[in-house]
């Protein structure tokens, strides 16, 4: 090798390795000791969380048994990648005869203890075993049944009605009731929204869902695509089943011909509006808090910094956030623990507690990093208020309402009418809204502006039957999004329905106007 190849090499060889020279170690495995039992845990969760829970649960931990542990975390990831990543694991200890089909393994079968953080739809993914099969006897059959790749925590029922009392937050469950998930804090999904922007189109800062519909707001509304982030399909799964199938479809399909865009990542919008690139838009309760965090001076007042954020009383959807204990995972008994320690006050202070100073004498709350989650235990809010940054009761804001059975409609149609046709549809809508605006304007004509704007497709089935989209079909609608190809061959007419309704919405407004100019 000659001096030039042997130099390009070597240049070759250091930009490859500065990623990894550079990478911070795992908040708790920077002074990893041998010998000392790791715990390992696969979370969603950003640094902050893991650095706070990591020192915590360890001094901890030392305080109560005696003895040293290491958490080891593992990402953030996204939760879809955390339950496939699980399945792959859990795949192969099946087939590699690892797990019994009573579904007994010994410690290490995969290699994490935890799943830490997510809402209670993906933890429940996980009870169930999505994705995850296992041959079992049954009389002279053999049949796959799905595999658990969580397993109860196994407290007693005293300390679980010690921790949380009523098993209950709005229309949801604090626990799952046999343990497959346990909750440690909640998730809130609601509005955050620029004050200096709303005043300057002269809007009032938010209460309800129905503020994101005001026409003032064209091009000022920042989304997530419901396909892609599952924290704004809840949210949007929360306004149709509070405000029912009319006004809730009416809602999201205004709100949308407001939207500014439709992002794949849920955090990108509270930056945005924080940052004045949007009015308001919908997030997780954390993301919208942090965001005011990052940009307010010290020791501002939360209620006067430039971004907002609100859960609206009574319709807002409040979820457990869960952890898992895994099926398998190499440390059960400290996992246990560390769930134990989540649910410990010292444990719930660390989510809402102010940073500790020199003149915190009971040691509760964070170190180094205000979380801005709400507790999952009452006894935080009861007990606690005045410590609480955020002074808001989760309990007395969430929907009491169940969810109607509506989300799998969210991405079909939404994608169809709004952000599959966003430009069309944002026309078809200023137009609309002068039309409603000129006391002159032709009622007939609005009237048909109206009808064709809010207008349904209908659904055709294999046998050439054609099902309304309403409350009352919708289930056989649903039935025959299922047949393979389906859905994707509706959403494909659905996307052609609704630009040509948005032309027809366009083509009377000019029609209109062209007769009154003809008089």
């Amino acid at each position: 090798m000659n001096s030039r190849s042997a130099i390009f090499v070597f240049a070759f060889l250091v930009i490859l390795g500065v990623p990894f020279l550079l990478r911070p170690s795992a908040p708790s495995m920077a002074n990893a000791r041998e010998g000392v039992p790791r715990l390992v845990i696969i979370t969603p969760h950003v640094t902050q969380i893991s650095t706070e829970f990591g020192q915590a649960f360890e001094q901890w931990h030392k305080s109560k048994y005696g003895t040293d542990v290491l958490v080891d975390w593992r990402g953030p990831l996204g939760t879809s990648e955390i339950i496939k990543l699980l399945q792959s694991q859990y795949t192969a200890a099946v087939r590699g005869g690892r797990i019994a089909p009573d579904g007994s393994c010994p410690p290490g079968t995969v290699d994490y203890d935890l799943a830490f953080g997510g809402g209670s739809f993906d933890h429940t993914r996980l009870r169930n075993g999505e994705g995850v099969n296992i041959s079992v006897k049954e009389g002279d059959k053999t049949v796959d049944k799905p595999l658990p790749m969580s397993v109860p925590a196994g407290f007693s029922q005293a300390q679980l009605d010690e921790w949380f009392g009523e098993n209950r937050i709005g229309s949801g469950l604090l626990y799952e009731p046999e343990q497959y998930w346990i909750g440690t804090a909640l998730s809130g999904f609601g509005i955050v929204y620029n004050r200096d922007l709303l005043r300057r189109l002269g809007l009032p800062e938010p209460e309800t869902f129905e503020a994101l519909t005001d026409p003032k707001l064209q091009g000022m509304v920042a989304l997530a695509d419901p396909r892609q982030s599952g924290s704004i399909a809840t949210t949007f799964d929360a306004i149709l089943s509070n405000y029912g199938w009319e006004k809730g479809w009416r809602i999201l399909r205004e709100m949308c011909a407001n939207a500014r865009y439709f992002t794949n990542s849920s955090t990108k919008p509270p930056i945005d509006i924080s940052h004045g690139e949007g009015a308001i838009g919908l997030a997780i309760d954390f993301y919208g808090r942090s965001q005011a965090q990052a940009i307010a001076k010290p020791g501002e007042d939360p209620a006067t910094v430039r971004v907002g954020y609100v859960d609206p009383k009574g319709t807002a959807s409040v979820d457990a956030d869960p952890i898992s204990l895994l099926r398998g995972g190499p440390n059960p008994e400290i996992a246990k623990r560390f769930i134990e320690f989540c649910l410990t006050i010292e444990g719930q202070s660390l989510w809402n507690f102010p940073r500790r100073t020199a003149d915190t004498k009971d040691g509760l709350g964070p170190k180094q990093y205000e979380l801005r989650r709400m507790p999952v235990r009452r006894v935080m809010y009861e007990r606690y208020a005045d410590r609480l940054v955020d002074k808001v009761d989760p309990f007395t804001i969430a929907s009491t309402v169940k969810p109607a059975g509506w989300r799998s409609a969210l991405g079909p149609m939404m994608g169809a009418f709004a952000i599959d046709n966003a430009d069309i549809q944002r026309l078809a809508w200023r137009r609309l809204n002068e039309a409603r605006n000129d006391p002159t304007f032709p009622t007939d004509a609005l009237a048909r502006m109206e009808t064709a704007f809010y207008a349904w497709p209908e659904t055709t089935d294999s046998d050439g039957t054609s099902v309304a989209f309403t409350e009352q079909t919708f289930r056989a609608v649903r039935d025959i999004w299922r047949k393979p190809g389906a859905q994707r061959r509706a959403e494909i007419t659905y996307t052609i329905f609704f630009r040509d309704t948005y032309e027809e919405v366009i083509r009377i407004f000019e029609n209109a106007r062209e007769l009154a100019r003809g008089k």
